[in-house]
Order: C-alpha cells, then sequence, then structure tokens
C-alpha cells in the first residue's frame, strides 16, 4: 500500500469515527430521555416524549445508514489489516456488522418502534395498575408484528425470535438455548420440590416487619458505595421496576424501588443495578463512543449484575461484613442475629409469583417460562389473548404455584412494552457465566472470601475492570469466557453451585437434589 492510499485509510477512519460519535451521542441524549421517563416525567407528557424519542431514533438511523458509511466500510475492509490496530479493527468489524442489520431497516419502521416502544411504557404501567391484560393487549400484539416485520427486513431466511435475540445475545440461538434451558428444567424441578418437601427451613422471621425507607436508603447507598460505584459519575433513583441506564459511562443511572415491609427486595435489587453500573464505569474511557467500549452482550452485562448480587452479596462471607450494619440500622429486626442465621434467611428459596423477587432457585424457572412464551408469539403458537391461561399454566407446572391476577402473572415485567424480546434468556445466560467467573475469580484470588469478608471489594471490582470490563466488544462471548475462565460457555457449574449450595442449607440428602 503506498503512503497516500495509507493516509487515504487513516483518514477514512477519522471519518467514520467521528460519524460514529454523533451516533453515540444521539444515543446518549435518548438513554437520558428513557431513564427520565421512568422516574421524573411527569405522566402527562408520555405522547410528546415517544415523538421526541422517534424523531432522535430517526436522526440516528439516517446518520447511520447513510451510504458513506458503507462506501468508508468498503474502503477499510481492502486496506491491509495491518493498518489498524486490535481497538480499530474492532471498531470496524462491530460498525459492519451493526451497519448490514441496520441499513435493512426502513427509516419509517425504526420511528414506528420507538413512538410505540415509548407509549408502550405507559400503557404497560397503567394495565398493570389496572390489573388488565386487556389493556395492554393491542399494543403487545402490535409490537410482536412490528418486531416479525423487522426481523424479515433483516434476515428473511432465519426465525424471527432468532434474529430478535441476536440483538441482545449474538452467538446464541433457539437452537443453542433449548437444550440448555432443558437441562436447567430437568435439574432444578426435582431441587425446588426437594427444598419444598424438606423438613428444614431456616427462620425468616426477622425479614418480616417495618424498614423505613429512609433507612434503606442509606443502607443501599452504604453497601453500593462499598462495591466501588462512582458517584461523581453516577446517581441512584427510584423507578416501577429497576434499571441501570444514562448518557454513557460518565453519567450512569441506576434505580430500586422499595416497600417498607421488606428491604431486602430494594438493596438486592441495588447491589445488583450497581453491577451492572460497575461494568459501564469500568468500559474503556479513551473509546467511550465507540463500538469497541460497548457491553459485549446483554447476558454478559447480566454475568456481572447477578456476579455481585448471588455470587458476592448473597455469600455468607457478606452477610458477615454486613451483619453489624444491618442490626444498626433495624435494630427491632436484627438485633442477636448472627450471620450464619441471616445468610440461611437471606437465601430462602420459595416460589413466588414475582420475577425479580425471586431466589437463585427458582428464578431460571421463571425465564424459562417468558423465553417460551416469546417462542410461542413469534412462531404463531400462542396468541397474545392467550397468555394469561398459559402463563399461569406453565408457572403452576414449573413452580407449583398459579397466578391470581394479571399483575403477578403476565404483566408484571417492562421489556414487551419496549419490544425487548429476546432479552430475558439473557438473564440465566448471565447466571450461569457469572459462576464460571466466579470460580475463575477465586482460582486467581483463594483467599476472596477473606476479602468479602473484611470489606475489601476493590481487588474484586479490579479483577472484573481487567479482565471484563475493559475487554469490550474485542471478542465474542466464548473466547472472552475461554480467557477468563479457561472454556467457553458452560452451564454446568452453575447447576452443581446451586444443588451444592441448597442441598447444605435445606440440609437435603445429596440424591434428593437431582432424582
Amino acid at each position: 500500500m503506498t503512503q497516500k492510499t495509507t493516509a487515504t485509510a487513516r483518514q477514512v477512519y477519522g471519518d467514520l469515527v467521528a460519524r460514529l460519535k454523533e451516533v453515540h451521542h444521539l444515543n446518549s441524549v435518548m438513554g437520558i430521555l428513557h431513564w427520565d421517563q421512568e422516574v421524573i416525567m411527569p405522566v402527562g407528557g408520555g405522547d410528546s416524549r415517544a415523538q421526541q424519542l422517534a424523531t432522535l431514533a430517526g436522526l440516528a438511523h439516517d446518520k447511520f445508514t447513510s451510504p458513506e458509511i458503507g462506501e468508508w466500510l468498503e474502503q477499510l475492509e481492502a486496506a491491509p489489516k495491518s493498518e489498524f490496530n486490535e481497538i480499530e479493527l474492532c471498531n470496524i468489524r462491530e460498525t459492519r456488522r451493526e451497519y448490514d442489520r441496520e441499513v435493512k431497516v426502513p427509516r419509517q419502521l425504526v420511528q414506528e418502534l420507538t413512538e410505540l416502544g415509548s407509549r408502550g411504557h405507559h400503557v404497560w404501567v397503567k394495565a398493570r395498575e389496572n390489573n388488565k391484560l386487556a389493556d395492554f393487549a393491542p399494543l403487545l400484539e402490535k409490537m410482536v408484528e412490528l418486531k416479525k416485520e423487522w426481523a424479515r427486513h433483516i434476515d428473511p431466511s432465519r426465525p424471527a425470535y432468532d434474529v430478535n435475540i441476536d440483538v441482545f445475545e449474538q452467538g446464541f440461538t433457539m437452537e443453542r438455548i433449548d437444550p440448555i434451558f432443558e437441562r436447567l428444567k430437568g435439574e432444578l424441578v426435582p431441587l425446588i420440590a426437594a427444598i419444598q418437601d424438606s423438613d428444614y427451613k431456616p427462620d425468616t422471621s426477622f425479614l418480616r416487619g417495618t424498614f423505613p425507607v429512609e433507612k434503606q436508603k442509606s443502607l443501599g447507598r452504604q453497601v453500593i458505595s462499598d462495591m466501588g460505584f462512582n458517584f461523581d459519575n453516577g446517581r441512584v433513583d427510584v423507578s416501577v421496576h429497576p434499571f441501570c441506564g444514562g448518557g454513557d459511562c460518565t453519567d450512569v443511572r441506576i434505580t430500586t424501588r422499595y416497600r417498607e415491609d421488606n428491604f431486602i427486595e430494594s438493596l438486592y435489587a441495588a447491589v445488583h443495578e450497581t453491577g451492572h453500573a460497575l461494568y459501564e464505569q469500568g468500559r474503556m474511557q479513551d473509546h467511550k463512543a465507540l463500538p469497541v467500549s460497548e457491553a459485549l452482550t446483554t447476558g454478559v452485562h447480566e454475568s456481572q449484575s447477578l456476579f455481585w448480587e448471588r455470587m458476592i452479596a448473597q455469600q455468607e462471607a457478606f452477610i458477615e461484613r454486613y451483619c453489624g450494619l444491618l442490626a444498626e440500622t433495624f435494630p427491632q429486626s436484627f438485633s442477636g442475629i448472627d450471620p450464619h442465621t441471616a445468610y440461611e434467611a437471606i437465601n430462602v428459596s420459595q416460589p413466588s409469583f414475582i420475577r425479580v423477587e425471586a431466589d437463585e432457585v427458582t428464578y431460571p424457572l421463571h425465564v424459562i417460562l417468558r423465553y417460551e412464551i416469546e417462542k410461542g408469539l413469534f412462531d404463531g403458537s400462542m396468541a397474545v389473548k392467550d397468555l394469561p391461561q398459559i402463563w399461569n399454566d406453565k408457572m403452576e407446572t414449573y413452580l407449583g404455584i398459579r397466578p391470581a391476577t394479571d399483575r403477578e402473572g403476565v404483566l408484571q415485567d417492562v421489556h414487551w412494552s419496549g419490544g425487548a424480546f429476546g432479552y430475558f434468556p439473557s438473564y440465566t445466560l448471565g447466571a450461569m457465566m457469572a459462576c464460571q467467573f466466579y470460580k475463575a475469580l477465586e482460582r486467581e484470588v483463594p483467599d476472596t472470601r477473606d476479602h468479602v469478608r473484611n470489606g475489601n471489594f476493590q481487588i474484586i471490582k479490579d479483577w472484573l475492570n481487567r479482565n471484563i470490563h475493559s475487554k469490550g466488544k474485542l471478542y465474542d462471548t466464548d473466547t472472552l469466557l475461554t480467557q477468563v475462565t479457561g472454556e467457553p460457555f458452560n452451564p454446568e457449574p452453575f447447576i452443581t453451585y446451586l444443588q451444592e449450595k441448597y442441598t447444605a442449607i435445606y440440609r437435603l440428602q445429596g440424591n434428593q437434589a437431582r432424582h
């Protein structure tokens, strides 16, 4: 390549980066507007907000799918790879992948989906309040049809649901997920039954009572501060459904929700969302507006929230660390409670209707239920009007309980209102990855539990920053897992972890958890 051609390639790459930054900034503004919509926007602003978001989505789509981007990519791909470093090659590769998808989708459809998703949030909130799927059903039916149309534009040769899954979990399809989830059902349904049949039940009486919200806020802020959440680049608020959002890694906004009769929910929701936030705050600062810095997949993102919530905050060493603070914060409930008793109570397993309140044993079945329903909606074997019956039947089969209302059943999640079909599998795939990552951490840092017991979370955060957060999209999921853990995605450590942990807590015989 001549010096002139080399200069041209560098100039073209500079043009691409400038355009990618423009698109990133538009998306960041949309992120702030989404946060505002769920946290502080007046209810009456819903229609205007939907139009604002649709306009911005159209502008971002136009900028990203312009013919110039395609021409720049062709020139860059024709240049020798030696012209670019690993980060630049990743930006070119990821832009190509995203461009090839987005350029096939008409601008009008992008705007229609964005506007419907924004309106859908408010329709869902009201339907949930009124406990009436019929109020949400027309919008949900429309959203499913639009997402099928969207998938047909992108790749008519593939199942529409696979195309949707690929947005969140590149490298996973129904063909790959189905056997994983079937294996999970085969192991967890009998484990849950054995737990329910056990004569031993942890004492949870001290978790019931009145826990003032202001004290819950103070407790949560202390814990997430200890974890390493940077309040200069983030904030904590309240929303109907806890989430992590914001503009970029310098403006990360998390939410939780509070109930005076249950402080565990708000505390662990805050820990969970802080796991997401630490991933965002730990991204490549020098390339924060470019694809290379973005989170790898939704599953990897969920692995980080579940790593902190389940692998760290639900282990006994963590409870030992904070048992004194709990007693100081809620003396009427926690005075005289020893860490082991608190550990068993916080890890109690009991089938429940609400996914975000589910324990780590029953949680995967909440996910599998939603995954199976999404498959049915997309292949046409299920109709929206039949979802309450289908949902309740599956809940009874998997967990032995039956919702009495739509609010505690089919209307409990926000995801479908925004068209996030294919997201739910990431929660359980992420839980499996979290287990793999934690085992790798313990191999590298054998005294991890001592660090947790002493509140030395910086070592853990640094390990995650170094091995996962700062890697962005440099590698695919299996490659990243192999680099960090020594093997690609593997559900077995997760299954073993749950069986061993809950066999011990519930004093089960070894074979009780497996038959």
